[in-house]
């Protein structure tokens, strides 16, 4: 049986060199590099070329190696027989955890603001806010929306979350549901996105949602880019509802040197590095996958079609 990867913007070959050095058994190969599509059972994924999973009719396990799925649920035709599986790494969370923190921090000393006024050498002082004042609300309660949430709170900022199903989190005021969205996002100083792509959760961040947000909220979003409508983001930054937003993912990525986010003088721009796959410590569990497929056993990680999480 063989291990296929399957990349698109992200280099193979560490990845090749890494489950060969581990997996001496395994034949594992780059696509479009097949000797047999019938023996492909096992997939290695990130942002494969849509349907191009149909090749392998044998195909029994795809194996992301980000946290997210969406990229392969979003693109394949997927049956109930075929086991989704993503990364999640301690790791990642706790590289999220600081990625946010150094935003929070930044927005509320106005550093950015700084950054601007020395280009122009300019000697300014600006009033900035603490961390007793500030209400942080964490859109995601997941893993690693509950860890920043969590930890948010222990500084002691005022925290809320919003998460589709109940979640108890110590120092967290947390809301569920759709009927409960209108009240989390009432009274937030900074939104922080960490929500997983689904057909619900999809524009999420739009100018109804947006408006809902306190005068003067900051935006932070590192879930994905669909879950922002970016014309409604503009809007409410050109008419000052919102006060800035630092985006580290975007729909189209890398996002197009054309794009209006780059000149926008309220706009923070990131690469999406807020948190980065370890290939080490992921290429761990894709080596456990791969043998508790062959033995039978259960998968780590595993995501439902159906919530797409």
């Amino acid at each position: 049986m063989s291990i296929l990867i399957v990349f698109n913007n992200k280099d193979p070959k560490p990845w090749e060199k890494i489950l060969k050095q581990k997996l001496m058994q395994a034949d594992v190969s780059i696509f479009p590099q097949v000797k047999d599509p019938a023996t492909v059972r096992f997939v290695l994924c990130w942002k494969p070329e849509k349907d191009i999973l149909d090749r392998f009719p044998n195909l029994r396990v795809v194996q992301s190696v980000g946290a997210a799925v969406e990229h392969i649920t979003r693109t394949q035709n997927l049956n109930e027989n075929i086991i989704i599986s993503r990364i999640v790494d301690s790791r990642l969370s706790e590289d999220m955890w600081e990625f946010l923190l150094a935003a929070v921090m930044q927005h509320l000393k106005g550093l950015s603001h700084y950054s601007r006024q020395q280009q122009e050498k300019l000697w300014q002082q600006k009033e900035y806010r603490t961390v007793d004042q500030t209400t942080v609300s964490v859109l995601g309660l997941g893993k690693m929306g509950g860890l920043v949430a969590a930890k948010f709170a222990r500084l002691g900022f005022k925290v809320k979350g919003w998460s589709a199903s109940e979640k108890s989190i110590p120092k967290v005021e947390a809301y569920t549901g759709a009927e409960e969205l209108d009240g989390f996002l009432a009274n937030s100083d900074i939104l922080i996105n960490l929500l997983p792509l689904t057909h619900q959760t999809e524009g999420i961040l739009n100018r109804e949602n947006l408006q809902k947000l306190k005068k003067g909220a900051y935006l932070i979003n590192v879930g994905r880019g669909e879950h922002l409508v970016e014309n409604d983001l503009t809007y409410l930054l050109d008419r000052e509802h919102l006060s800035g937003a630092l985006l580290d993912v975007f729909t189209m990525e890398p996002l197009p040197e054309c794009h209006s986010f780059w000149e926008h003088p309220k706009i923070q721009i990131t690469p999406h590095i807020a948190s980065l796959t370890n290939i080490n410590s992921a290429a761990d569990q894709v080596i456990e996958n791969y043998r508790n497929f062959l033995e039978g056993k259960p998968l780590l990680n595993t995501v439902s079609l159906q919530k797409g999480y």
